[in-house]
């Protein structure tokens, strides 16, 4: 009976992550306008510069990791606005040129 009751509860509610963010309002839109560089332990990540389009940040420049496939002028839907990734480091190179 528990097992029934649970699924007409969830029958009506279809939501996918993307639909429940816009719809609470939690997302903001952000153009990328710089790529910086590969980060992570296996450069799986992509630090980019992005410029805030609405909300109570917007015209702000900040610095974010994006995991994918990304470029220029791409649209990015971030759920905060206040949380800016720390920039890359420099490696350091050993060798004849250091």
């Amino acid at each position: 009976m528990a097992k029934e009751q649970i699924k007409k509860e969830t029958q009506g509610t279809s939501s996918r992550g993307s639909e429940k963010i816009m719809e609470e309002g939690g997302a903001v839109p952000a153009v990328v306008e710089a790529v910086v560089g590969r980060t992570g332990t296996r450069g799986e990540l992509t630090q980019v510069k992005v410029r805030v389009l609405r909300g109570k940040n917007m015209g702000k420049q900040i610095r974010r990791n994006v995991r994918g496939p990304i470029k220029a002028k791409d649209v990015l839907m971030l759920r905060e606005t206040e949380i800016e990734a720390r920039k890359l480091m420099r490696r350091i190179q050993k060798g004849a040129f250091s």
